[in-house]
Formats: structure tokens, sequence, C-alpha cells
């Protein structure tokens, strides 16, 4: 059997996570394109499907598990079709679901480490018929370089760390992703430079599990300051985003670029994850929430239309009352301009989960509706701060009407501006705010 086996073919990818597991998808459409085969949207239908898995929360791996069984009726009576699951849930390897024994009918089960070789994977099982579990403790290659096929036309991502060495006590990614490895200079420097230049993007996201820890690993002289201004070189009209940033890593060479160069985008997610340095410590955060209130208060100082984003864990083991309404003390505070709060669930492996002090979901549930409340609260204040002020936007056309993109995603409608189908930036002076939606004009 051979590639040709694979062409006329029909493929669908089902993602859950993060923007790290978004773009991992991205290539694997890219690998399943190469075989020949066609994206459709029907998942039943689809001749090929590859659930892309995410295990950091609860939530996200009970939703991939139940779909991923929902296929085993469908599976049993057309043969041909062949099921992979990767990433995260099957690199874990104390989880909740034990998938080669409880999934027995999906044909190909691998990890986060070896999804460049999904091709040859389809092509030995097409031969054999034989079901394959491959689970690499380290990357056997690079999945880098692989021609991706996105759907946004004007954000693309780019990996430029891959793993984790912090260890916070609640999460699965170190065991599930590895220890940090940074990609060269030059490889991201050129995928970027491709990206702008040949392809047309405007806007690239770095991404990490912790971008800021960036170039530790790697023999020449390098950070990740130094990174965002090299690849400002690149000549073109474009914006650099980059997600996650570690408050322990967050240098003031950072804050200097991020202000200074134009190219880089005015927008930050910042997780703090709790606003009680007791429970930062059980987190093993290192940094205590004066430390980030430091970072908060120089980044605005130095770029006060900054736009800030945090993730936010409520229900972490041992959280008293008092720590969750210093969380709440943080909130109204800093006056984010989005939160992503999450109940703290275990991730079976990691200390946290083997804690005694576990919190109620009866208290988990009324503290984070308690937490979303205050969010939208401050989001009806904070939402003013736009008025009369100026934003480098995106200018893009949505149903019909000029739209100007913030740095950190915000729509300022534009209804007097005739568009003309192409996209760039522009500054743009917000004139009104009306149902929290803003509106305003181009300036010339």
């Amino acid at each position: 059997m051979s590639i040709t086996n694979f062409e006329g073919k029909t493929f669908n990818v089902v993602t859950y996570g993060c923007q790290m597991n978004v773009h991992e998808s991205e290539k694997i459409r890219g690998i399943l394109s190469s075989l020949g085969m066609m994206e459709i949207d029907d998942i039943n239908k689809a001749n090929v499907v590859v659930f892309n898995t995410c295990c950091v929360r609860e939530g996200a791996e009970d939703r991939a598990y139940n779909n991923i069984v929902a296929l085993k009726k469908i599976k049993a009576t057309d043969k041909d079709k062949i099921i992979v699951v990767c990433g995260c849930m099957s690199q874990q390897k104390n989880g909740k679901y034990n998938l080669k024994t409880k999934l027995p009918f999906v044909d190909i089960i691998i990890g986060t480490h070896n999804i460049n070789q999904l091709a040859n994977y389809l092509i030995t099982f097409n031969e054999t018929h034989k079901r394959i579990y491959d689970i690499l403790e380290e990357p056997n290659a690079s999945v880098d370089g692989v021609k991706c096929v996105r759907d946004d036309k004007t954000n693309a991502y780019v990996n430029i760390i891959y793993g984790c060495n912090k260890f916070c006590t609640y999460c699965i990614v170190p065991y599930v992703r590895g220890r940090e490895k940074s990609r060269p200079v030059k490889e991201i420097y050129d995928e970027v430079k491709d990206l702008v230049q040949n392809q047309g993007y405007k806007f690239i996201t770095l991404l990490g599990q912790n971008v800021n820890s960036y170039g530790k690993d790697l023999d020449e002289k390098m950070t990740f300051s130094k990174l965002l201004t090299y690849l400002c070189t690149i000549e073109g009209d474009f914006k650099i985003k980059f997600m996650t940033s570690h408050p322990v890593d967050f240098s003031d060479d950072l804050i200097k670029v991020m202000k200074n160069e134009p190219k880089v985008a005015k927008t930050l997610h910042l997780p703090v994850q709790s606003g009680s340095s007791k429970v930062l410590a059980r987190m093993n955060r290192h940094y205590d929430i004066k430390h980030y209130y430091h970072i908060i208060k120089k980044l605005r100082r130095a770029i006060p239309n900054i736009t800030l984003s945090t993730d936010i864990i409520v229900g972490f083991p041992g959280e008293s009352e008092k720590d969750f309404n210093q969380t709440l003390k943080l909130i109204k505070k800093v006056k984010f301009d989005q939160i992503f709060a999450f109940m703290y669930s275990k991730r079976s492996g990691t200390p946290a989960a083997e804690f005694e002090d576990q919190i109620d979901d009866k208290i988990k549930n009324a503290r984070i509706n308690k937490l979303l409340r205050l969010e939208k609260i401050i989001q009806k204040d904070t939402i003013k701060k736009y008025f009369n002020k100026t934003y480098d936007c995106l200018i893009k056309q949505i149903n019909g009407v000029a739209v100007g993109i913030t740095d950190g995603g915000k729509e300022i409608y534009i209804p007097t501006y005739r568009y003309n189908n192409q996209n760039y930036f522009a500054k743009v002076r917000v004139e009104d705010i009306r149902n929290h939606k803003l509106s305003g004009v181009i300036v010339k």
C-alpha cells in the first residue's frame, strides 16, 4: 500500500484544549492533506477521524472521551473508517482514562511526541489492519516545517518553545509535554518571514507553555526579548503577539520591547492563578502576589493602553474564604480586560491531586459564580476607558461593516468607512460606546 490509497479519502480533525493544540491540529491537517485527503465537516462520514486531545482540565478530557466513544457504533458498521487519538490524554501515564484498554475500537493511539509520524502510522495501518499503540517518552523528530492548513487567514500561530520546567502542583503539562526545548532562532525567523511576506499574515502569535523561558536551553545567548527584537526586523506590515507568559520570568527587558517596538502588540496574557500568596506557594508558582502587582504596575506605567488578560483557578486545595477574597481583591484592583476562570480539578499524577484539603464542588461553584459576576460588573466599567482613545487596528470586514481589531482583539465598528477588501493596519479613534459595542472613525 502507498500514499495513493488515501487520495480522494476524507478526514476530520477534532481539537480540544489550548492554542498549542489548535496549532498542532493545523499541522495534522497539513499531514493528512499531503496524503491527498480532503477535509469535511461531518465526523460521521469522514474516512479518517483524528481526536487531538487535552487533559489539562477534567471537562476537556471528559468531552473528548465521550465524543470518541460516540463513534463506536459507526465504526462497527463502517469497518474502513480509521479513528486516531493523539495528544495529551494519550501521553499521560496515570490518567482517568486508560485509552488502550477502554477504547479497543480506536485504530491508532499516539502521544504528543510522535505526531510527525502520523502519515507513516496511517500507511502502516492500511497495510496491516493491526492496531497501533505507540507512546514515546521523548520526541523522535520535530513536527515543525510541516505545511499547516489554517482556518484563520489573519493570525498565524508559531511555536517557539515546547514543554515546561515549572512543575506547578496542579499542572499535568510537564508530564505530557516534557521539559523545555526551544526552537532554533533562524528556524523561527524564517517561518515568520514566510508567513508575513509570502502568505500575507498580519498577526503572528508566538506559542509556548512559557514563552519567557525561551532560549535558556540554547547554546547561543538568546532571550525571549532578544528574539522579539530580532523578529521585528522582518519587513512587512504585521504585529507579533505571544502566549503564555509566566510572572517569574517576566523581565524589564520584555516590557521595554513591548513599549518600544511598534510591531509588538500591546496586549498580554499573564496568568496569576490566585490572589493569595499562600495559595500561590502551594501551587509552586515561585512568586507572591506582591511580585505580580509590581509587574502590572510597571506594565501600565510603560504602556498605558495595554490590554491585560489572566487565568484564575478557583477552589484550589486549602483555599480559604480569606484566600478567595484576596483573589476578588486582585480582580477589583487590576481590572483585567478578560479573565479565564476555572474550577480546580484533580489531575492524576500531579502533587495537588494528593492534597488532603480538597474543596467541595458546591463551594467551588459558588466561588466561581461570584467571581464571574464581579468580572461582568468590572467590564461594564472598564469598557469606558476606550472612549476617545486611539488604537492601532487591523481593518477587516465583518457582516458587511468595516471593523478595526485592536491588539487585544477588541472590535471597533467603523460604520462610515468604505472597506476595500484588504487587511491593513490603521489608527482608529473610539467615538461611541453602546451596549458594550465600540464604534469609531479612522484617523487619517
